[in-house]
């Protein structure tokens, strides 16, 4: 291949390298109205009055809006095909306020001063309730953190309101107590893990204006502006027709901004006023008024014989969902089903609750549950090994699924690619595993710990998920790809401009991708579930060999001769058995663009009955003092399959990223709230991410397997690469001390 599976520097590297990136924030002009928004400082209230005359008679202040000025339409914020599983629980701004950072009332204004002055002269009157704040007791309390009567759901996804029930279900297969009834060895263990910030650099921010046609524009940081123009529409209670989304260039999401958070309160400002708005979320606002990971409490049961046969696994988890039901009934299945298939299990089960509570409402976090179930049970086949005195690696070679196997807990047919055995195994060799399990001791405080973990994601939501692209022929001869996908810092432009160029027989450099516009952009599901690559890819593949086939044509066209007889080598059509019969590719486009000729422009729509499962073996190596119980990460090793690699810079980067994301989860990253519901840590002076001088060397290697439904053989990469840190570290530290942690982030207060 000449453009797949080639280290192609990022179309925008150079933008980026040189400070010359353009983001939400630099492209609005000046004279627009600041926005902010008046939050609750109670976690469960009821607003009886707002007392805001004075604010609005400052000099300078454009409105202040409080929900007696705005539509009573129910909608969700979270960014998912129609129609969404997620519950429609939301207003704009409401009466009822559900946690410390609810909007009450939105104030705009000629400059930022002034609308901070009239968020101080605002008074409000509130009821204050019963806050729910432990989720664990969240489920039928006396307080109803959603009492209201038009809360609804698209289809069933076993909620009950009334019972602060987000979401209900189970899964299951074989005849579980009698499998267990047969195993030699049953451990269980109940593991939680706490809500996580997303923490990209760039914070929400939104746009909003008028064009001439009395359309709403919003230029907005999102993953999802096709999905964002149908919620804002739904919300503001007018037609899509009325709405423009468009996406610049995104400085990190993470799945942060897979929920809309800040464009709905510029855009009612903007229509309200017929003036353009802008919205900047500060850093507190992104941590207290916008989502995080689902905090869970996952207890899992494994049976197994005593060779290391894994027979049975039967899990429930206990998502604490927070105020808003955003990505709630979604996010759990993956807890489940994508860790239970890892062992195919004669038997298995999978229960789960989703709960409202009175804290920020929780969304999708890169790995999106899976990461949550992965460390609950690679946590737990760690210590199954250790009873069974098998080495944990033996243990995952003997029951991970082959190609052919059917995936019963994923749900998704038989294993159609996998060299998982392989990562595993180099993964062993690459962290020196034989000569460092379980632990040395390096001096009289001092032990280092080696712990292993094993993972699968998805590529894209089988059935659901649909992308397109669109590619054209421009008239000296380079190509222009459109799509709706939304590059948010993963270089999906580069890769999918790659799957172009190869088609095409061309340099990378050949193919310029247009930025995302609802109004001009084909559609696409955004940035999310892992489905850029594996689902837009092939729409860009299916999309370039049309347009292939249409120079084909043309050029046998006015060579004339039948388009059998000729072919395209990316520079000229060429007759097969005249070589000095032929027409550049240049020429041919010119003369497309003029008299009689045809201007071609192809499009291609890509969905999936499969969501094939990226592969990975993590190892970790840890040193722990045992004085002070601090732990260090000293060496990481991911070993990954997904399929072809079309980029191994960008696969490299993104798996290091993914890591370190997933180290700080396990070691520092944890949202705490008092006992007044009130966030704690909402700045980076309190919540710890870890920093290049808190990482070890990432080492990653790829172990390439084919897929036979992804383009050029690839599947997924994104969102994988977080989930083994968590358990690889917890059994490195147990290694090391001999204390199991199963609760993240591990503290060194759990280890002396």
């Amino acid at each position: 291949m000449n453009a797949v599976n080639r280290r192609i520097p990022k179309l925008d590297a150079r933008a980026l390298t040189t400070g010359k990136g353009v983001y939400t924030d630099d492209l609005i002009p000046p004279g627009a109205l600041t926005v902010k928004v008046l939050r609750s400082p109670h976690p469960f209230a009821r607003v009886m009055a707002v007392r805001a005359d004075a604010a609005r008679r400052l000099n300078g202040i454009a409105c202040v809006l409080t929900a007696d000025d705005l539509p009573k339409i129910r909608f969700t914020q979270a960014g998912q095909s129609y129609p969404e599983p997620s519950p429609y629980d939301r207003y704009i701004l409401e009466d009822l306020v559900r946690y410390v950072g609810d909007p009450v009332a939105i104030v705009a204004g000629e400059s930022e001063q002034v609308v901070d002055q009239a968020l101080r002269m605002i008074r409000v009157d509130y009821q204050q309730l019963d806050p729910v704040l432990d989720y664990e007791t969240a489920l039928d309390h006396p307080s109803v953190v959603h009492p209201e009567q038009d809360y609804f759901n698209n289809f069933p996804v076993g909620g009950d309101p009334q019972r602060n029930l987000v979401a209900s279900g189970e899964r299951s297969g074989g005849d579980l107590e009698q499998v267990f009834s047969e195993c030699d060895v049953v451990v269980e263990e109940t593991f939680h893990t706490k809500a996580v910030a997303q923490a990209m650099m760039e914070t929400f921010r939104t746009y909003t204006w008028l064009d001439h046609n009395n359309r709403l524009n919003v230029l907005t940081s999102t993953q999802i502006p096709f999905h964002c123009r149908r919620q804002i529409a739904r919300a503001l209670g007018i037609p899509q027709s009325r709405v423009r989304v468009v996406k610049p260039r995104i400085g990190g999401g993470f799945g942060a901004k897979q929920t809309m958070c800040s464009e709905l309160f510029p855009a009612v400002v903007t229509m309200k006023t017929g003036r353009p708005a802008r919205m900047v979320f500060t850093r507190q606002e992104s941590f207290t008024g916008s989502n995080s990971r689902h905090e869970m409490r996952v207890t899992v049961r494994m049976g197994a014989d005593k060779d290391g046969r894994v027979r049975a696994i039967d899990m429930y988890a206990l998502s604490n969902q927070g105020a808003y039901g955003e990505h709630g009934p979604t996010t759990i299945g993956l807890v489940g089903g994508k860790s239970i298939a890892l062992y195919t299990p004669e038997a298995f089960r999978f229960r789960y609750d989703v709960v409202y509570t009175n804290t920020m409402g929780a969304g999708a976090f890169r790995g999106y549950g899976a990461t949550q179930g992965c460390f609950a049970l690679e946590s737990l086949a760690n210590r199954l090994a250790g009873r069974l005195e098998i080495d944990p690696v033996e243990l995952r070679l003997r029951n991970i699924p082959k190609v052919g196997d059917p995936m019963e807990a994923y749900g998704d047919g038989a294993l159609a690619s996998s060299r998982l055995e392989d990562c595993i195994r180099r993964g062993r060799e690459l962290i020196g595993w034989e000569g460092k399990f379980p632990s040395v001791r390096v001096d009289g405080h001092t032990v280092r710990g080696v712990g292993m973990a094993i993972s699968m994601q998805g590529s894209g939501i089988a059935n659901i998920d649909t992308c397109s692209a669109v590619i054209r022929l421009n008239d000296n001869g380079f190509y222009t790809l459109m799509i709706g996908a939304t590059d948010m810092g993963t270089g999906c432009d580069t890769i999918l401009a790659q799957m172009a160029a190869e088609v095409l027989h061309c340099p990378v450099s050949r193919v310029t991708v247009d930025g995302v516009d609802t109004d001009h952009s084909p559609f696409d599901k955004g940035s999310y579930a892992s489905g850029t690559t594996y689902l837009t890819g092939m729409a860009v593949v299916k999309a370039s060999t049309k347009l292939a086939a249409e120079i084909r044509q043309q050029g046998a066209n006015r060579l004339g001769v039948p388009v059998l007889q000729v072919m395209f080598d990316g520079e000229q059509v060429v007759s097969k058995t005249d070589p000095d019969l032929k027409i550049s590719l240049s020429d041919l486009a010119q003369q497309l663009v003029v008299g009689d000729g045809e201007w071609l422009q192809c499009t291609a729509t890509h969905s999936s009955p499969v969501s094939p499962p990226p592969l990975m073996a993590g190892f970790a190596e840890v040193e722990v003092d045992t004085e002070t119980g601090k732990v260090s990460v000293v060496d990481y090793v991911a070993v990954v399959d997904c399929g072809t690699v079309v980029n191994p810079n960008l696969a490299t980067v993104q798996t290091q990223g993914g890591v370190a994301q997933g180290i700080g989860m396990a070691l520092w990253e944890d949202i705490q709230y008092n006992a007044h519901g009130r966030m704690l840590n909402d700045s980076f002076m309190q919540y710890k991410i870890p920093s290049r001088l808190d990482l070890p060397d990432i080492r990653v290697e790829f172990m390439p397997s084919y897929e036979p439904t992804g383009p050029f053989g690839a599947k997924s990469i994104g969102e994988i690469v977080i989930n083994t840190p968590g358990p690889a570290i917890a059994a490195a530290v147990a290694n090391a001390v001999g204390v199991w942690c199963s609760e993240l982030p591990i503290k060194p207060e759990m280890l002396i």
